[in-house]
């Protein structure tokens, strides 16, 4: 299953056209095609805004990732996204999730009590077995150089459909020091917008300078979907 995340108008799931503004933004993805219907009548959508939360045991995600000896760095139009060749895999509820992709948005797509930060990290996950998805989310704040971003922006290519190759990216290193994390089921947060999606959102964030930020932000200066409602899911943390 292919995830994107946003910028221009671009195609998935088809050759329906959506973006993040105007006539084919997000308030109207559910009627650009019938197989985008869930982005407007699904009850488990995804980011979220994440205020109350319940105080769970549970343990944390176990990461075991390899840093890439080999990985494509693409300009889909949506996202600068890193796709991985064996990556690694987590562990989640008893289940193994391979590592896919990593991109980013720009501002966060999830909030915590109705803030935005800078930028987000997205890893996604499919499901060995089934077709669900995990994904890792991680925020970035203004502060020190990030050195394992340096040289993911530096291969980034600059136009949509352009892509470069990079060695040695270790994705574990994007990661924040404390594991404690927020859990919840949603959904993709671009069109077809299923809800298939296992989130783990680490509480802490690690730090982008400012001249980083401000690099990703030229080439997609809104690529977030607004925060969906809740409704009768809980937000559970732990970790």
């Amino acid at each position: 299953m292919r995830i994107q995340s946003g910028g221009p108008a671009s195609t998935a799931g088809g050759n329906t056209l959506w973006s993040y503004g105007g006539a084919t933004g997000p308030d109207n993805w559910g009627e650009l095609d019938a197989s985008y219907a869930m982005c407007c009548k699904g009850s488990q959508q995804s980011p979220v805004d994440i205020t109350s939360v319940v105080n769970a045991g549970i343990d944390p995600v176990l990461i075991r990732w390899k840093a890439a000896k080999f990985c494509s760095i693409v300009n889909n139009g949506h996202s600068i996204q890193v796709n991985m060749r064996a990556g690694g895999y987590i562990e989640l509820d008893g289940s193994r999730y391979d590592l896919v992709q990593f991109h980013f948005h720009h501002r966060s797509e999830h909030t915590v009590d109705g803030k935005h930060f800078p930028m987000e990290a997205h890893f996604v996950h499919k499901a060995a077995k089934g077709s669900g998805l995990a994904i890792i989310a991680v925020f970035f704040d203004e502060g020190r150089e990030n050195a394992t971003l340096k040289p993911i922006w530096t291969a980034a290519p600059k136009h949509a459909g352009d892509s470069s190759n990079a060695q040695g990216i270790d994705a574990e290193r994007l990661l924040p020091a404390s594991r404690a994390a927020f859990r919840y089921a949603g959904s993709m947060t671009t069109p077809p917008c299923f809800e298939v999606v296992s989130w783990i959102v680490h509480r802490e964030p690690v730090d982008a300078s400012i001249d980083q930020i401000a690099s990703f932000s030229k080439l997609f200066p809104n690529n977030f979907r607004p925060t969906q409602p809740l409704n009768r899911r809980f937000v559970l943390f732990g970790g």
